[in-house]
């Protein structure tokens, strides 16, 4: 078994001091644009500088270390965002390796500039705006999000421009000096564990598409309106939740989610007259996934009409399945396969991640740490200290293979 690497330790422990910075006493919540985000992005500024790096800010807000150096850039990173009541290691743990690999290679020259990017929102908890930091460097922030609102009713451009960034300059041409992304990050699921492998090599990642769908009824008493002249919005609404689930079991590989259910008036004597419900479908197969959301299109029409009740469907995100670069896979599982002794898995990611913007404009490889019972999301979130060691390691072993590569 490989012994912990030096860095580990420390990567956790920032790991730990990231989690202190959170919008709510007691839950790690870092939201886009708020200060709490801020104060974690202070304090890996600081570590980029230790790491021999020059960070900057750009105009979404990601923080962005560089080692300039002469030719391409090789882009490493991840995001510091969570959602709310989120986990230590989703995102973060990516940042922070990614730092170690840089302290690793500091004193070695490189034939490529290096850059560590901490994205500013990949999770979209707080505006439903998921990827909008990789988005930008990808050249393909829609102008739209702009006027999207939060629960409090700010605006996404004033959040923006409060916090630093600068809402006028979104529409900025793609990066074309990108040699490659490397995205570390924890695997979010029970594959790893199951197999009793530190790491294992990301191929793809799922397709998803997001959307919220508000039943509208009629508000009525609860006591004096008979059951046959409701127009329930949340009858409809519950029937239809359990009609996800019930595609969701039924299409191999699917998986379907409502994780948000806002019901008006929001009384206890009151027939509800709203439903407005969140949606969250994925498939490593886009024709299977566009198939499965036409579906649960029309059954949420058909359990509206059935009372009376209207249906109205917003989509508010979608990305297509990206597949990772063969070439840049290959060469990662070869480093995770000296690293570890092992072959190692291969997998499909679930979820989403930077890479799928960045795999627009570069080659990205992703290298998944196993987690505890693969939970994330969460605040029950773990990795081990090896399992971390062994991820930097494999991760600047691949820095150095291409930096041979290319001398």
């Amino acid at each position: 078994m490989i012994a912990p690497m030096l860095e580990a330790p420390t990567v956790l422990q920032r790991c730990e001091d990231l989690a202190r910075c959170t919008e709510e006493p007691g839950r790690i919540t870092r939201r886009f644009a708020t200060p709490a985000l801020a104060r974690a992005r202070d304090l890996v500024a600081g570590w980029m500088r230790e790491a021999g790096l020059e960070p900057r800010l750009d105009a979404v807000g990601n923080l962005i270390g560089r080692r300039e150096e002469s030719g391409q850039t090789l882009l490493l990173g991840s995001h510091l965002d969570t959602v709310r009541d989120g986990g230590r290691y989703d995102g973060a743990l990516g940042v922070i390796v990614a730092l170690a690999v840089a302290e690793r290679v500091a004193q070695r020259e490189l034939p490529f500039a290096l850059e560590v990017a901490a994205f500013a929102d990949e999770e979209g908890a707080r505006f439903d705006t998921a990827f909008l930091g990789s988005a930008l460097l990808a050249g393909c922030v829609n102008s739209r999000w702009l006027e999207r609102r939060d629960r409090d009713g700010v605006r996404l451009a004033d959040a923006l421009d409060a916090w630093g960034g600068d809402s006028s300059g979104l529409d900025v041409p793609p990066r074309r000096d990108l040699l490659g992304y490397l995205e570390v990050h924890i695997e979010q699921g029970p594959v790893l564990e199951e197999a009793d492998v530190a790491v294992g090599v990301v191929e793809s990642i799922a397709g998803q598409i997001r959307a919220s769908v508000t039943f509208t009824g009629t508000a009525a008493h609860a006591g004096t309106t008979p059951m046959g002249a409701r127009r329930d919005a949340l009858t409809a609404a519950a029937e239809w939740i359990g009609a996800v689930e019930r595609v969701g079991r039924e299409t191999a590989g699917l998986v379907a989610t409502v994780g948000e259910v806002e019901v008006e008036p929001g009384a206890a004597n009151v027939v509800p007259g709203s439903a407005a419900v969140s949606l969250d479908v994925r498939h490593a197969d886009d024709d299977t996934r566009h198939a499965a959301v036409e579906r649960l299109r029309a059954l949420a029409t058909a359990a509206g009409a059935a009372r009376g009740v209207e249906v109205v469907w917003a989509q508010a995100h979608e990305t297509a399945s990206v597949p990772c670069d063969p070439r840049l896979t290959a060469r990662l599982a070869g480093c995770a396969g000296t690293v570890t002794g092992v072959e190692v898995p291969r997998l499909c990611s679930g979820a989403g991640h930077d890479a799928v913007m960045l795999a627009k404009v570069t080659p990205v490889g992703m290298l998944f740490v196993r987690c505890a019972g693969g939970i994330s999301h969460h605040p029950a979130e773990a990795v081990a200290e090896e399992d971390v060691g062994v991820g930097i390691e494999v991760a600047a072993s691949l820095v150095e293979e291409l930096a041979r590569e290319r001398v």
